[in-house]
């Protein structure tokens, strides 16, 4: 009896299936025109930011500075505290807010104009052009055998970006370390070890991120590319191919007559793929990978003017505006809707009352230590506790201040010769001994109060702190 035949299936060969795609080098061609120029605008503003605001001076000091060795952030007039975390908490929620609110209005605007990387791999880009050229000049130089030319380019282009990179890093590590301290460090080769860490730490992500991953970072390390999704819905403005316009699409000569052709207004030119950071077809629709940096409109609507056609093939639009013919105005009306109104109403109270505090805030802070060994004998007539008061003077000119105690009747304060000076942005342990009469205290804890208020200043401050005062049994 003859075996049945071998399918097709049984016969065909096993495939093997990578798990991760192989990296294809993307060579992002230039561009002009209001997106562009709207980046690096950014792109001018951020960095000159970053780059200048450690060589700015505020009372003599370094006007931004985050001294962590004192434990003491600078930042213009204001001087903040461990104790003081509660506005990092607030910046934190105020920036989570404010991208919430940004990408439900306009999608992925954080990364297409201020992320550090959209910055920095545009600024290294701009170096690789300036070097090696444009697109196609940049394609043809890689395909190339290794000639003299071709190494010097890569070296002059891998120079600039490491040089570039450094400056960074010293820029960096020069908000932790005054930047005319670390100069002199840097230009003595005297750096301490922490200090050359992350000169180079930094410097070397810098270049690989920017120069090297540059899309991939965006693609396979940042979660803010898988979770956006989350934050969008049918009326968010995302760059969007209009393909009942554009469809079907093909190449035609500029005075052809392509509606009589069956045509639409793309010329499958290709362009708004050549200028994508990211390689990415905005024609297949919104993708993950699109960081909304809109190159590809500025590149549509530059075809679209040689060709004699309206600007707008691409371009920000909603979901239901493309699916409903909705007008400009009639598309932006309905951005303003109750998700954006909450997210605004949140965000703008948090920022006042955050404003307010920061504000008032007091400028003294006050934290007060017992010593546990309770000084008195179960039968001695006076009950004697030692504190230790933390008295931190948050302003930058020196305070005097004057120490009492409260909380019961005939209790006593010896402590240093008072009042006490304290420098500007400084702070002072002062021992502090309390006695009182045993019989006018119950055994165990007393609640008492130590009043701290400045002497001799304009600004009258009066802080009040808790603490305990602990008498012993009887026997």
């Amino acid at each position: 009896m003859k075996s049945p035949a071998p399918t097709q299936e049984a016969t065909a060969e096993p495939v093997e299936q990578a798990l991760y795609e192989v990296r294809k080098k993307i060579h992002p061609r230039a561009v002009s025109g209001k997106f562009a120029w709207s980046r690096w605008f950014f792109v001018w503003a951020t960095q000159l930011v970053f780059y200048g605001l450690p060589w700015l001076s505020w009372n003599d000091r370094q006007a931004v500075l985050f001294d962590l060795v004192h434990r003491k952030f600078y930042i213009f007039g204001l001087v903040f505290w461990p104790q003081d975390i509660v506005y990092l908490t607030v910046l934190l929620i105020i920036s989570a807010y404010s991208l919430f609110l940004f990408t439900a209005v306009g999608g992925r605007l954080w990364c297409g104009y201020a992320c550090p990387q959209t910055v920095y791999t545009e600024m290294f880009m701009w170096i690789e052009r300036k070097i090696e050229g444009d697109r196609m000049k940049r394609i043809k130089l890689d395909k190339s055998p290794l000639t003299g030319r071709k190494v010097g380019l890569k070296a002059a282009k891998h120079a600039a970006w490491i040089a570039l990179a450094l400056w960074t890093g010293f820029t960096f590590v020069g908000y932790f370390t005054p930047i005319t301290e670390l100069g002199t460090k840097v230009s003595a080769w005297s750096m301490g070890p922490w200090e050359t860490f992350w000169i180079f730490f930094y410097g070397f992500a810098t270049y690989g991120n920017a120069g090297w991953m540059r899309e991939q970072v965006c693609k396979y390390m940042c979660p803010y590319a898988r979770f956006q999704s989350a934050m969008f819905d049918r009326d968010t403005l995302i760059i969007s191919y209009d393909k009942g316009r554009g469809e079907p699409r093909g190449s035609r000569s500029r005075s052809a007559d392509y509606k009589a052709k069956g045509l639409g207004d793309c010329v499958d030119c290709g362009i708004c793929v050549q200028v994508c950071p990211t390689g990415i077809d905005i024609r297949n629709g919104l993708q993950y990978e699109c960081i909304g940096c809109a190159a590809c409109i500025d590149g549509c609507n530059q075809v679209m003017d040689k060709m004699g056609y309206p600007r707008g093939l691409v371009r920000y639009s909603s979901e239901n505006a493309l699916e409903q013919h909705l007008d400009f105005g009639q598309m932006v009306r309905r951005v303003v809707r109750p998700r954006i109104l909450i997210y605004t109403a949140v965000l703008w109270t948090i920022i006042i009352v955050a404003a307010f505090a920061l504000t008032n805030r007091v400028p003294v802070k006050v934290d007060v230590i017992r010593d546990r060994i309770s000084m008195a004998a179960p039968d001695a007539p006076l009950v004697e506790n030692v504190y230790r008061l933390q008295v931190m003077n948050t302003s930058e000119r020196p305070r005097q201040f004057r120490i009492t105690a409260s909380g019961i009747d005939g209790i006593e304060l010896e402590s240093q010769r008072q009042p006490i000076t304290i420098d500007g942005a400084s702070q002072r342990v002062i021992p502090v001994r309390l006695r009182v009469e045993k019989q006018l205290t119950k055994p165990g804890a007393n609640r008492i109060v130590f009043t701290v208020e400045t002497v001799g200043d304009v600004e009258s401050i009066v802080i009040e702190e808790g603490a305990t005062l602990i008498a012993p049994k009887s026997d």
